[in-house]
């Protein structure tokens, strides 16, 4: 208790306790802003990652669509449902509940 009241008593020790009490809790730039700060970055970070990669799928469907007639002719088949004068077309959809 003594040894408290001493340390309370040293205008050092009394000022660097405000100050860390004033950064950890009152600053702007607080713990709790920093964490926040934290998840965001991590959150973006995944966003990034995500987007790069379907870049990447993106660019390499772009470039097998442009260098291969069969797989341009399959791709507007199977999303645009685009046929042939002399074809009939059937969209089969699994339903997600049986799997």
């Amino acid at each position: 208790m003594k040894r408290l009241l001493h340390l309370l008593k040293n205008k050092y020790f009394v000022v660097s306790l405000a100050f860390l009490v004033w950064m950890v809790f009152f600053d702007k730039n607080d713990l709790f802003s920093q964490y926040q700060y934290h998840q965001q970055l991590s959150k973006l970070k995944h966003e990034r990652d995500f987007y790069q990669k379907e870049t990447a799928k993106a660019t390499q469907d772009l470039d097998e669509l442009t260098s291969d007639k069969q797989k341009l002719e399959k791709f507007a088949r199977e999303k645009y449902l685009m046929k042939k004068a002399n074809e009939d077309v059937f969209v089969i959809v699994k339903d997600k509940k049986a799997e």
